[in-house]
C-alpha cells in the first residue's frame, strides 16, 4: 500500500520533472539551416527571384532571426546592464556589419555556427555537470516504512530518526541507519566509494544511504535525518565544488573582461586606421567595406567562446571523473593544487591501516575486576567515534555490559579523556596522560608496544587494555605509485608509539616517520615541512585531531568513510573508500585536468592568433573566421570531455 500525500507539497523530492523535447532546441538551427541552404542554391541558379535585392534581403533575414533573435536579445540584454563587451556583442556586430555590406550568407553563417557551438557547449557542460552530480539519481524519495509489521510505502520527508525501514534486494537504502538482521547483509557501495566490491555488514552495524540491497530484504533502524545522511553531505560537497575556483578560471574570467573590449577596439582600428592613413598618402586605395569586412573578420575570430567554456568545463570534467572513482573535490582550485604536490604527509590509525582495531587483553589490578575496568573504560568512551573507541565498544557488547552514567567530560586532545563516574574521577587514555595528571602505573607500560588504554580511579591506576590494528592492503601499492609520479618524499606523522610508527615505516619504504606526536606538535611538524624549499604537501588523515593539519596543508586530504565529520568539513578532498590508493589516483587526475587545460589555452591562442593575421591581410573571410572560432571552440569541448572517459589506476 502507497501513502505518498507529501507528494503534492514537496515535488522537488517525490516527482519527477519532464525534460522538454530536445527537438525544441534544434528546431531554429535546422530552420536557419534549411533557409540558408536553399538561399545559396538560388543564388547560383538564379531561383525564386534572387537577382532581386530585396528578395534575398527578406530571404536570408528570415534565415537570421531564428539563431540570431536571442543572441541580439542576449546582447541588448548585457548593454541595458552596462556590460557592453561580451561574446553575445561580438556576435552581432559581426552579423549586422556583415549584412551592411550585402554578405547575407556569411551574416547568417557566423550566427548558425554560433547557436551550434553553443548547443555543443551546452550539452557538453551538462554532461561534465551530470557526471558531477550523478550521485543524485542514487536518494531514493520513498521509503518502506515498518509500523506493526505492515510496511507502507511513504515519501522520505515522513521518515524520523528512529523508525524501522524494510529494504528488498535491489533497493538503495534512503537513511543511514543500523542493521537489524540477525546476522549479516552484503551491499553493494559503489555509489559512496565507487567500488563495485559488495561489502558484508553485520547485525548493529551502521548502513549507509545509497547503499544497495544485494542478498535479501533488510530492515534498519535510522540513526541520522534525510539531510544529515552520509550521502547528504557528499552530495553537498558535490555540489558546491564549483564555488572555488582554480587559478586559471578566475584568470580566464577577468582576462575575458579585458580582452573583449581590446579586441572590439582593434576591429574599429582595422577599419578607421587605413582611412587616417589616407590622409598621409593619398594614393592608397581605401575601400570602406573591404576594411570593414577585415574588421568582422577579426571580431568573430576573437571571440573568446573556446577559453571562457573549455577552461572550466575541463575542470567539470576533472571533478566528475574524481567523483566515480569515489573522489570528491570541494573546488577546481584543489585540482589545480593537487597536481603540483611534492610530498605526502600520512596520519597512521585509519589513514594506512585498517583503523579496526580489537580488545586483544584486558589487564587489571588486584583492586578491580575486568568487568568493572571494561565498565568504566567502555562508559568514558561511549560519545567517542574514534577507532579506538569503537573497538572497546564492540568489546562491551560482547560482554554484555551496561553503560554507566558519566558527568563531566573533558577531552584532552593527544592524551584521552577525563570524566567523573559515580562521584569518582576518571582518566581514560594514553600513558601521557597519566604522566600529566601524576598518575603512578608500572613502568613497564612504556615498553609494550601494542596501543593500550590506561585507566585511573580516583588518582590511582588500575588497569589498561592493549588493542591491535593492521595497516590497509593498498598501502604498498599507495607508496610505489606516489614514487611512480616522482613523489618520493612521504611521511607518517602519528601518535602512536615511536617503535608502532617506525615499524610501519619500514614495512613499506616510508622514508621519515615520526609517533608519539600531540595534535599541536603536528601542527608544529607540518610548519617545518612547510617552511623546507618548495615543498607542496598534502596531509592524509581521517581524525578529529588532524583538522588542524589538513586545515595547514596545501591539500588536506581526508579518509570520508571512518573519518570524522571534522576532518572530512576541514579537508579539500575526501576520499570515501577509506583507500590510501586513491591518493595517486586524485594526483593523476589533477595532472591529467591540468594538461587538458594548458591544450585548451594553447590550441585556442595559436589558431586564433593565426586565423586573426591571414584575416587582417585579407587572406580569410568570414567563412574561415566561423569555422576558426566555432571549430576551435569544438575541439576544445571535446579535448575537455576527454577526462571523463579516461581510466586511472
Amino acid at each position: 500500500m502507497s501513502n505518498c500525500s507529501c507528494c503534492h507539497s514537496e515535488p522537488d523530492v517525490c516527482n519527477e520533472t519532464l525534460e522538454p523535447s530536445g527537438i525544441k532546441i534544434y528546431l531554429p538551427i535546422l530552420l536557419s539551416s534549411l533557409l540558408l541552404l536553399i538561399g545559396i542554391i538560388a543564388a547560383q541558379t538564379d531561383f525564386l527571384f534572387f537577382h532581386n535585392e530585396r528578395v534575398r534581403i527578406v530571404w536570408y533575414l528570415l534565415a537570421y532571426l531564428p539563431v540570431g533573435l536571442p543572441v541580439l536579445k542576449e546582447a541588448i540584454e548585457g548593454i541595458s546592464k552596462k556590460d557592453l563587451f561580451n561574446e553575445f556583442t561580438l556576435m552581432s556586430l559581426a552579423t549586422l556589419g556583415a549584412f551592411y555590406i550585402g554578405e547575407y550568407p556569411e551574416g547568417v553563417a557566423v550566427m548558425l555556427f554560433y547557436a551550434v557551438g553553443e548547443i555543443f557547449q551546452d550539452k557538453a557542460v551538462g554532461k561534465a555537470r551530470r557526471s558531477i552530480t550523478a550521485l543524485l539519481d542514487v536518494r531514493p524519495k520513498t521509503a518502506r516504512l515498518v509500523t506493526s509489521e505492515i510496511v507502507d510505502t511513504v515519501c522520505v520527508s515522513q521518515i524520523k530518526v528512529g523508525d524501522t525501514l524494510e529494504v528488498r534486494v535491489g533497493e538503495r537504502v534512503p537513511f543511514d541507519g543500523n542493521l537489524l538482521d540477525d546476522k549479516s547483509a552484503a551491499f553493494n557501495t559503489s555509489a559512496l566509494t565507487g567500488e563495485s566490491v559488495p561489502r558484508t555488514i553485520y547485525s548493529g552495524e551502521e548502513v549507509l544511504a545509497g547503499m544497495i540491497a544485494t542478498e535479501k530484504v533488510i530492515r534498519i533502524r535510522v540513526n541520522k535525518p534525510y539531510d544529515q545522511s552520509s550521502l547528504s553531505k557528499m552530495l553537498e560537497l558535490v555540489q558546491h565544488a564549483a564555488k572555488n575556483k582554480a587559478p586559471a578560471e578566475l584568470f580566464i574570467r577577468k582576462f575575458a573582461r579585458i580582452y573583449t573590449p581590446v579586441v572590439t577596439g582593434l576591429a574599429l582600428l582595422i577599419v578607421l586606421l587605413p582611412a587616417l592613413y589616407t590622409q598621409i598618402n593619398p594614393s592608397f586605395a581605401y575601400d570602406f567595406n573591404d576594411w570593414l569586412y577585415r574588421g568582422l573578420v577579426f571580431l568573430v575570430v576573437s571571440c573568446p567562446c573556446a577559453l571562457v567554456i573549455s577552461v572550466p568545463l575541463g575542470y567539470f570534467g576533472g571533478i566528475g571523473a574524481a567523483s566515480r572513482h569515489g573522489i570528491l573535490f570541494k573546488g577546481s582550485n584543489y585540482l589545480d593544487a593537487i597536481s603540483r604536490l611534492n610530498m605526502i604527509v600520512f596520519d597512521k590509525t585509519g589513514t594506512l591501516t585498517k583503523g579496526v582495531f580489537e580488545v586483544q587483553d584486558i589487564v587489571c589490578t588486584e583492586n578491580i575486576t575486568e568487568e568493572r575496568l571494561l565498565t568504566v573504560i567502555a562508559s568514558a568512551e561511549a560519545q567517542s567515534n574514534h577507532p579506538i573507541a569503537q573497538a572497546i565498544e564492540k568489546k562491551a557488547k560482547e560482554k554484555g555490559i551496561a553503560y554507566e552514567k558519566v558527568s563531566n567530560t573533558k577531552e584532552l586532545a593527544g592524551y584521552g579523556l577525563k570524566t567523573k563516574i559515580n562521584s569518582q574521577e576518571v582518566l581514560v587514555g594514553n600513558v601521557k596522560l597519566l604522566d600529566k595528571e601524576k598518575v603512578l602505573y608500572p613502568s613497564a607500560l612504556k615498553q609494550v608496544t601494542d596501543t593500550i588504554v590506561v585507566c585511573s580511579i580516583a588518582g590511582s591506576y588500575v588497569g589498561h587494555l592493549t588493542l591491535a590494528d593492521s595497516p590497509k592492503e593498498d598501502v604498498r601499492d599507495t607508496i610505489e605509485k606516489l614514487k611512480i609520479l616522482n613523489i618520493h618524499n612521504t611521511v607518517i606523522l602519528s601518535g602512536d608509539k615511536q617503535v608502532i610508527v617506525n615499524r610501519l615505516a619500514a614495512n613499506y619504504n616510508i622514508p621519515t616517520a615520526i609517533g608519539d606526536l600531540l595534535p599541536e606538535e603536528k601542527v608544529r611538524y607540518m610548519e617545518e615541512l612547510k617552511s623546507k624549499g618548495d615543498n607542496k604537501i598534502a596531509f592524509v588523515g581521517d581524525g578529529m585531531n588532524d583538522a588542524p593539519v589538513l586545515a595547514l596543508s596545501d591539500v588536506g586530504i581526508a579518509m570520508g568513510g571512518l573519518g570524522s565529520d571534522v576532518a572530512i568539513e576541514t579537508a579539500d578532498v575526501v576520499i570515501q573508500t577509506d583507500q590510501p590508493s586513491k591518493v595517486p589516483t586524485a594526483i593523476l587526475i589533477g595532472r591529467a585536468t591540468q594538461t587538458i587545460i594548458k591544450q585548451n589555452i594553447t590550441l585556442a591562442f595559436g589558431i586564433k592568433i593565426l586565423i586573426l593575421a591571414l584575416g587582417v591581410g585579407g587572406l580569410a573571410t568570414l567563412w574561415e573566421a566561423v569555422f576558426a572560432d566555432v571549430g576551435v571552440a569544438l575541439l576544445a569541448i571535446l579535448n575537455a570531455v576527454r577526462i571523463q572517459r579516461m581510466h586511472f589506476k
